[in-house]
């Protein structure tokens, strides 16, 4: 945690020095990678359908799952038959693995298991994203598109389109590549790129500006959606990219807050990290409500987001799609 609000500080902290190095050999090795697979000399695997993938630049959570969720209703409303691969990060299942609706969160991992259950359309996760599609269209031969959820800098997966998320709030950090920063590839991926999309306001790279619509709250137990108790303290904790963006929202709601706790992002809650709401009003993100569902209490409540795209982004977008099908 100390590390990553570092990361977006203006100036670069002196302990931050000493990762430099391995920032330049974390970028000679990715450029290599890269170049290596641009040049053929590793091959991609090319899905007989369209791929889309979407991701970003940084470490940290720039909205992918609501816009994985919004793209995949939006191709569905085309008549498209989408399916999903993610990497399943920190998922104990052997990969592939085909997510079902009532797996559980340690078993498939926190956000595959929510797009699996929000969108309805199949999902296979897998570190490696070309084994999960060829795992997905075997399983479901009817699916004629695919999105993967992350994996932008996964180039064993060939792509057609690709959807790059930016943090508007946040921005690029320090500008420095991991560890020294929190970037996955240098502000070059941006330069050029087509489809660069934030959700939150406007950044100078995103060609086009998002919103993300809070839904109404539901409890944690039962998905019964519920109204939020008048009276008395209210708690919230977020396990996510990005907590404080949590706590901020619920303050524009006009929601006062006792307390706010952050864990690190895909965090594994235990009963012990739990132990202190159990008696409490405690609120939280849908992502961390599937892992936290099987120790709530009936005083916890989550709420849904929803990302919604500017008209301009869906046509140009759905031009683009059907032109990769002449």
């Amino acid at each position: 945690m100390w590390l990553e609000r570092q990361w977006y500080r203006k100036r670069l902290h002196p302990l931050l020095y000493l990762l430099t190095p391995l920032s330049l050999l974390f970028w000679l090795l990715t450029n290599l990678r890269r170049s290596f697979y641009r040049m053929g000399v590793i091959r991609s695997f090319k899905a007989p359908v369209p791929v889309l993938v979407v991701g970003n630049i940084s470490v940290g959570g720039t909205g992918k799952t609501p816009t994985v969720v919004a793209l995949v209703d939006m191709l569905k409303s085309e008549g498209y038959t989408p399916g999903i691969v993610s990497r399943g990060y920190g998922a104990k299942a052997q990969s592939p693995h085909h997510v079902a609706v009532d797996d559980t969160a340690e078993l498939a991992g926190d956000e595959p298991l929510m797009l699996r259950q929000i969108t309805g359309v199949p999902v296979v996760i897998s570190p490696n994203r070309a084994d999960a599609t060829k795992h997905l269209l075997a399983e479901h031969p009817n699916i004629d598109f695919v999105i993967s959820d992350d994996g932008m800098q996964h180039y064993a997966l060939g792509r057609d389109l690709e959807v790059i998320l930016v943090d508007a709030e946040r921005g690029l950090g320090n500008g420095w590549l991991l560890p020294t920063g929190p970037l996955r590839e240098g502000p070059w991926r941006l330069r050029g790129a087509r489809w660069v999309l934030s959700l939150y306001a406007q950044h100078p790279f995103a060609h086009y500006v998002g919103e993300v619509k809070a839904q109404a709250w539901r409890r944690v137990i039962d998905d019964e959606v519920v109204e939020l108790p008048e009276h008395g303290a209210l708690y919230a904790l977020a396990g996510i990219g990005n907590p404080e963006r949590f706590f901020t929202s619920l303050r524009h709601q006009g929601i006062e807050l006792a307390s706010t706790q952050a864990f690190p992002d895909h965090y594994r809650f235990t009963a012990d990290d739990l132990q202190a709401f159990k008696d409490k009003t405690l609120l939280m993100t849908q992502k961390d409500a599937a892992k936290c569902r099987g120790m709530a209490t009936d005083n916890w409540y989550y709420q849904p987001i929803s990302a919604q795209f500017p008209d301009k982004f869906k046509a140009d977008l759905l031009e683009a799609i059907r032109h990769i099908h002449k």
